[in-house]
């Protein structure tokens, strides 16, 4: 939680929330919910971050907003053969001296998404395009199998 939201400007505060993220996002073996931690802020940004999926007849198109984040910024990446990860981090402006927010509504953090690719989809066949803020992921489709042929079988005369 960012206390300069709710009017709590003071250095004390701004050292026990960059506490609280250090503590959050360290890799701490010794915390039971250090799994259940990264679990939940995963699963917040994925809520955050929208997204449509379009099919037509060739490719599924998916089209993510990822507001104020560059190309650079931007991961696209199959897991587990079939998953299909979109990943990426917007960071605070830093501060500059003499000013202050007044209100921060812009979302900052982590942007994720995951989609499971159909059987269909073809892994090697990935193109990622970023403009204005909207990432948009083709991923071709397999051309459907072909019909297989019975087997013929001869008959031998004995």
């Amino acid at each position: 939680m960012d206390f300069r939201i709710m009017g709590f400007d003071s250095p004390l505060f701004h050292t026990l929330h960059h506490m609280m993220d250090l503590h959050e996002d360290g890799d701490n073996k010794n915390n039971p919910n250090a799994a259940s931690r990264t679990y939940v802020r995963d699963a917040k940004a994925m809520a955050a971050t929208p997204a449509d999926i379009k099919e037509d007849s060739k490719s599924y198109v998916f089209v993510v907003d990822m507001p104020g984040l560059k190309p650079g910024d931007i991961k696209v990446q199959v897991e587990e053969e079939n998953v299909l990860l979109i990943s990426g981090e917007r960071m605070r402006e830093e501060e500059k001296e003499g000013a202050k927010y007044i209100r921060m509504e812009r979302r900052v953090g982590k942007l994720m998404r995951k989609f499971v690719l159909p059987e269909n989809a073809n892994r090697d066949g990935i193109t990622a395009v970023c403009k204005d803020g909207v990432l948009t992921v083709t991923v071709e489709k397999l051309p459907p199998p072909e019909p297989k042929k019975p087997k013929t079988i001869e008959v031998e005369i004995c």
